[in-house]
């Protein structure tokens, strides 16, 4: 039983009592959004040690990390730093996206390190491991999602909407697809003559959904790569097709978030929002971003927490970090913990703006302790005590002052002359 037929039953499980617990709310609303598709649960049966978070309106907005290498980076060692690095700096998922080295031993031993929600890219792996694009079978596609959901991965982004009736939209793009998934899926189309496997049979993909209870991430294989090609006509078109794919998913007990943009202007946030919710119904919306600008090269993480504390403020409930390494390279520990960061300001913002329990009350201490010129209570405040204890102690600063204002400070001196 999943955890949507469970919450359909009545029944609350160990993984919902989890997740409420985790938001300070009774197990029956996490039941409740559970069953009206407004939230998910990511659970895998195999993935031992997990600890449950909800996803979706009404609770904490979360965050997700990728990591894994690349066919020129395959460093195991690293990634098991990067996977250590997200999770202490407060990621609520991880999503390993590698694409080179043995993918099944860097799996698996990121996943048993991992106690957060565990997500893959299931056709990445048929990318790496299939000698040429004609010998890979519409089965395949299945098959590896079926793989991965054995291993025990909690959710799956798989691009069930790129279908053969989009692609004469894309004639008209600046970038094309710039999804992976995306675009080896219509490479594949293209070249076999055949519709996308994972949307022609999308039916046996809940059945492997269901009998490990993995949630399914409709994946947005054709989001726009730059601000110029947003909410075209090619990313509309998918978007549709993934909201009748939602009511299929829900209809069969499988729980389900859909996967938006990407690169959005920022007067477009509130429009692919509102669509979002119209077409899949409210199902939880993850956000890679969105990147508000293409040109932040080194800074995208900044670009992206403008983009996502936006859209999570106005629906998003799962945002996707982007790290300072993006459309330049694979990011290294430290901009992994860039991108956790900076996604988790934008998250943090937008709970705090939708009234959060408990959210404003974080922001009222630091003020509190920042009153009373307490330092240490201000680092322990921090949402990367870290780099707020570094930045302290390089400034060799008077116990009672920082060497921003040094005897000058507002607050000294406010209290000093009003009394």
């Amino acid at each position: 039983m999943t955890q949507r037929e469970a919450a359909l039953a009545g029944r609350i499980t160990p993984a919902m009592e989890q997740a409420a617990a985790a938001e300070g709310l009774a197990p029956e609303a996490i039941r409740q959004g559970l069953a009206t598709g407004r939230l998910v649960v990511p659970a895998n049966k195999h993935h031992e040690g997990l600890k449950a978070i909800a996803i979706g309106r009404g609770v904490r907005v979360k965050t997700n990390a990728n990591i894994g290498t690349s066919p020129h980076d395959v460093n195991l060692d690293k990634e098991l730093a990067k996977l250590a690095a997200a999770l202490q700096h407060g990621a609520d998922a991880v999503m390993d996206l590698s694409t080179g080295g043995p993918l099944d031993l860097i799996r698996t031993t990121l996943l048993r390190e991992c106690p957060a929600p565990f997500g893959t890219v299931p056709i990445y792996q048929i990318m790496v491991e299939a000698k040429s694009l004609e010998e890979v079978q519409a089965s395949w596609f299945l098959d590896m999602v079926a793989h991965h959901a054995e291993q025990g991965v909690d959710f799956v982004t798989v691009h069930c909407g790129v279908t053969r009736a989009a692609l004469p939209y894309l004639k008209k793009r600046v970038t094309g697809v710039v999804s992976r998934g995306g675009s080896f899926t219509v490479a594949w189309m293209r070249r076999h003559g055949r519709e996308n496997p994972l949307f022609e049979h999308f039916d046996q993909l809940l059945d492997i959904a269901r009998a490990h209870d993995v949630t399914l991430s409709l994946g947005d294989g054709l989001r726009p790569g730059c601000l110029a090609d947003a909410t075209d006509r090619a990313q509309l078109h998918e978007l549709k097709t993934l909201g009748t794919l939602v009511k299929r998913a829900w209809e069969a007990g499988v729980q389900v978030m859909v996967e938006g943009p990407g690169h959005l202007p920022l007067h477009a946030i509130a429009k692919n929002i509102r669509l979002q919710q119209k077409y899949c119904h409210g199902a939880p919306f993850y956000v890679l971003g969105p990147l508000v600008t293409d040109v932040a090269a080194g800074y995208d993480h900044i670009a992206g927490a403008i983009g996502g504390a936006y859209a999570a403020w106005l629906g998003a409930s799962f945002l996707c970090y982007v790290t300072p390494a993006e459309h330049l390279k694979l990011p290294e520990v430290e901009d992994v913990v860039e991108g956790v960061i900076a996604a988790r300001i934008a998250a943090h913002a937008a709970d705090v703006a939708l009234g959060i329990p408990g959210a404003a009350d974080w922001d009222l201490r630091m003020s509190q302790a920042r009153r009373a010129l307490d330092w240490q209570r201000q680092i322990e405040l921090s949402i990367d005590p870290d780099k707020a204890r570094r930045y302290r102690e390089l400034s060799q600063a008077k116990e009672d002052q920082c060497t921003m204002c040094g005897r000058f400070c507002a607050m000294k001196i406010f209290d000093e002359k009003f009394d």
